[in-house]
């Protein structure tokens, strides 16, 4: 298998080449394309030295099977046509395409099969909160239909790049030196605190990242009516975002049904058990594939309602892992 990664040197990029090694992805060949800052740069993959090519209008993707791209939405709308010209399947992780009506926004745990309808050879990877979000959620809808969704999320400062993760150490230091932080990367400072602000504000009071989970959730779970409301805020997190979600159902669903259904689905691990302080953390979670849920309870105020809380590490499955079983599924189904 031909295989490119499209933004290679980015935080993202590099677990794309960890989860590729780490899940033996059949790679034949491997081409690496990255910006002029990039371009040049080297890695290892498997053993072998790769060097980055400049991202380019060439043909330069002519023979590959699959690009995994994730150079922003500017990078990806730019290049697309060059990406997927000679059959090469997209899977893109930026916010580009995932809107679009010809393109399927996919977590395999819900909707794989949405990915073998392609008719511009892009997939969407959704947004890293929503694809946490929604690998939970299709357990409880497979039990009883969802009606509406209230979600907090905890996100993690490394959700808004490699040089964030290093404001915020270098904010800590600062601090413990008398000195004024530095902010560049966040609103305000983050060491010490939290943020109720991650991407702009929309008239409606909203993030975009709110937003994001609002729409992308009613595409993924091919949900119209589906009602999600989210408040996202950034914490001094270094890795790992964390959501406390709250569902109602058509019909009540107890902890024990609950409990046993997220037992059993694919891509969870249930840590649930307070009496003995056990239930996901980012400081355990970081690094792991599975979405992890714990703190599973009933609604004290609505007979149909559940609350749970969510922890995953969204550069791995709330992005490189997620693309990778992407393209693992279309590989079994004999569609890439």
């Amino acid at each position: 298998m031909n295989v490119a990664i499209v933004g290679a040197s980015g935080a993202v990029g590099q677990e794309f080449l960890r989860v590729l090694a780490e899940r033996d992805f059949p790679v034949d060949n491997l081409l690496l394309f990255g910006s002029t800052r990039s371009a040049g740069k080297k890695y290892v993959f498997k053993g072998k030295e790769y060097t980055v090519q400049l991202l380019q209008h060439d043909d330069a993707f002519k023979g590959v099977d699959v690009a995994f791209t994730s150079a922003g939405a500017g990078a990806s709308k730019e290049f697309a046509a060059d990406i997927t010209k000679y059959g090469a399947v997209m899977i893109d992780n930026s916010s580009a395409f995932r809107m679009d009506e010809d393109v399927p926004l996919v977590v395999p745990e819900c909707n794989a099969e949405d990915a073998l309808n392609r008719p511009r050879g892009i997939i969407a990877n959704p947004n890293c909160t929503t694809i946490m979000m929604v690998v939970a959620l299709k357990v409880i809808n497979d039990i009883s239909p969802i009606r509406r969704v209230h979600v907090s999320t905890y996100q993690a400062a490394s959700g808004a790049g490699a040089a964030a993760m290093d404001e915020l150490v270098n904010q800590y230091k600062e601090l413990a030196e008398g000195k004024e932080p530095t902010i560049e990367k966040f609103a305000y400072q983050l060491a010490y605190n939290v943020i109720p602000h991650i991407d702009v504000f929309m008239d409606n009071g909203y993030t975009k990242e709110e937003m994001k989970m609002y729409h992308e959730t009613k595409k993924i779970m091919h949900a119209p009516e589906l009602n999600v409301s989210a408040t996202c805020v950034r914490v001094p997190v270094m890795r790992a975002h964390s959501e406390a979600i709250w569902v109602e159902t058509e019909r009540p669903i107890s902890v024990e049904e609950a409990r046993e259904a997220f037992s059993k689905a694919n891509g969870v691990v249930v840590i649930d058990n307070p009496a003995n302080k056990e239930y996901p953390m980012p400081l355990f979670v970081a690094n792991q594939d599975p979405v992890y849920v714990g703190r599973i309870r009933k609604d004290l105020t609505n007979e149909k309602g559940l609350s749970f809380w969510v922890v995953g590490d969204q550069i791995k499955k709330g992005a490189a892992l997620n693309a990778v079983q992407i393209a693992e599924y279309l590989i079994k189904e004999n569609a890439l």
